[in-house]
């Protein structure tokens, strides 16, 4: 294994564990997905499993097929659920004659170097039943870390940006909003101005339980943020 494939997959264990953590988090994020998370559902790079959780206990999926490259985090996801479908490798390796409803793809696409190239197969597999994609990435490039090139990220993106790459990949927008004002600046502070390289799994435990809820109480039903950490979208192949 070289350095930086080393150094790639500790930083995905942090990810991890912080996300194992953000239990609220988690739920408000697939709450916000329900939906239009029905029928096929096809999650792309499930990793250990930590949203595949979630997507099982919503009623409207009728089959869910979880997909992950990296061999590891395979055997970690099968060790939890045995009895899920799970294909080790990328959207590319699906059946392309599949009809999807629906797919979720959390913090993936920024993974991707030609990230225009998997919007246009993600509309490929979704146009025939006219599907959703339900997409969440990291957004503002002004606070691109070392972090993030730990992570494996090619960019953050702005909301303009991600509207037009959905849209020149033949999507309709429903839904395109920043997520996650106050992360943005805890963002900015920890990991590009004091350049952190890990989380701190109890700060975000406390983020998690003290402040997101009410964050995202504001964010969903009163105003969106101008900026945030994160961006969500919502958006259906024509």
């Amino acid at each position: 294994m070289s350095e930086q494939t080393d150094q790639m997959e500790q930083s995905a264990n942090f990810q991890f564990a912080a996300l194992n953590v953000a239990r609220n988090y988690r739920h408000a994020l697939v709450r916000d997905f329900e939906l239009f998370l029905r029928g096929n559902v096809l999650e792309g790079g499930a990793g250990v499993g930590q949203v595949t959780a979630e997507l099982q206990r919503l009623q409207n999926i009728e089959k869910l097929c979880c997909v992950e490259p990296n061999t590891d985090f395979c055997t970690q996801f099968r060790a939890r659920f045995p009895h899920a479908e799970l294909l080790e490798g990328t959207t590319r390796d699906l059946p392309v004659d599949t009809n999807w409803d629906a797919i979720l793809s959390v913090n993936v696409l920024e993974h991707i170097e030609m990230d225009m190239e998997e919007l246009a197969f993600y509309h490929r597999l979704l146009r025939s039943s006219r599907g959703a994609l339900c997409l969440f990435v990291p957004a503002r490039p002004e606070i691109y870390a070392p972090i993030d090139a730990d992570f494996g990220h090619f960019r953050r993106y702005r909301r303009d940006g991600l509207k037009s790459k959905l849209e020149q990949s033949g999507f309709s927008i429903v839904q395109l909003r920043y997520y996650n004002f106050v992360g943005y600046f805890a963002w900015l502070v920890s990991f590009r101005l004091l350049k952190k390289r890990s989380f701190d799994v109890a700060a975000v435990r406390l983020f998690d339980r003290r402040i997101f809820p009410l964050v995202h109480g504001f964010e969903s039903r009163i105003c969106a943020p101008p900026i945030g950490q994160s961006l969500l979208a919502i958006a259906v192949a024509d």
